[in-house]
């Protein structure tokens, strides 16, 4: 009997001492600061988040999450409300997303913002502030994953019909193409060393040979370019003579004026020839005509009755009308 008294003393004692241990170690770890009440409504699923899940403000630790439930204003949305530190910096411009704990698939929320300055936003426990969600890197990932296999899947049918055998056939002919080209290419190179270093045969083209060949090039062409220019200063010479020639044919009393004046008195001389010599010249062939008329019927008469000569030209033979006038024989047989 004295023995359970002992053993019931020893139990009670236990149980003592664990919950006073117990209320101990939650007076140790109760949370004292204030925290704050936000909601976060998210279209995209929360696998892996649970109730006191960890919030984090870009990596620090800074709430809980308190609720996790369907969210009743906007349809098929998750609803998280969690509990936030007073000193986490919520503005309007912070957003949540989904992070994962390495290999667990424990998920919590992780807070953000875009870097541009906001208001802090508005909050409290009957109507907590919302803080909009974004898509994670695991959803990004699961969303891209269908477009991921469909271009894998075309990488493959197009790496098929890259390996069919016509195209190694035509892959084989180009590699030999380009091994003969690359042949061609170091013969050139060869060529254009023995050009650069003048080690080719004898004949062949050598960049020394060049070289003097195109300073001698250059010489010829330095004194064909002084030749030029003495040339050039005996244009110019010449020219500055034929532009003071022009000068003094172009000025007052020069060559070009008296020509002009000369011209002036030739038109005038014509003028006077026109008006003078010319009436006197028509007059004189006039008088010139009648004389041969005259000399032309003296040689008829002449010719009719050359006893004029000596005797004269004597009377004249009376006309018809006039007394002493007979008609010529012809005339009178005809009639």
């Amino acid at each position: 009997m004295e023995n359970k008294s002992h053993a019931l003393a020893a139990g009670t004692f236990v149980l003592l001492l664990v919950g006073l241990l117990i209320a101990m170690a939650a007076w140790l770890t109760r949370d004292t600061s204030t925290q704050r009440l936000f909601d976060i409504s998210s279209k995209e699923g929360v696998t892996g988040l649970q109730v006191q899940a960890g919030v984090r403000y870009k990596g620090v630790t800074v709430g809980r999450v308190t609720a996790i439930a369907l969210d009743a204003q906007t349809r098929g949305n998750v609803l998280l409300r969690i509990a936030v530190n007073d000193n986490a910096p919520i503005t309007t411009t912070t957003f949540a997303s989904l992070g994962f704990q390495g290999v667990t698939g424990l998920a919590f929320v992780q807070l953000d913002d875009s870097g541009e300055p906001g208001p802090p936003l508005a909050t409290s426990m009957s109507h907590p502030g919302r803080i909009p969600m974004r898509a994670g890197l695991l959803s990004r990932l699961t969303e891209q994953g269908g477009n991921l296999l469909t271009q894998l899947e075309q990488a493959s049918q197009r790496m098929n019909q890259l390996l069919a055998p016509e195209n190694q056939k035509t892959l084989t002919t180009a590699l030999n193409n380009l091994s003969q080209a690359a042949a061609g290419i170091h013969q050139l190179t060869r060529h254009a060393d023995q050009v650069l270093t003048g080690s080719g045969p004898e004949g062949s083209a050598s960049l020394p040979r060049m070289a003097a060949q195109m300073d001698n090039t250059f010489k010829s062409m330095q004194s064909t370019s002084e030749r030029l220019k003495d040339s050039a200063e005996v244009v110019k010479a010449s020219a500055e003579k034929f532009r003071l020639t022009n000068v003094r044919m172009n000025e007052p009393g020069g060559t070009l004026d008296k020509i002009a004046r000369s011209t002036e008195a030739l038109a005038a001389s014509t003028a006077t020839l026109n008006a003078t010599l010319l009436p006197r010249l028509s007059r004189t062939s006039d008088d010139t005509a009648r004389t041969v008329r005259q000399f032309g019927r003296l040689a008829e008469g002449l010719a009719e009755q050359p006893q004029s000569l000596l005797l004269g030209r004597g009377a004249a033979q009376p006309g018809p009308g006039e007394s002493g006038f007979t008609a010529p024989a012809s005339t009178a047989a005809e009639k």
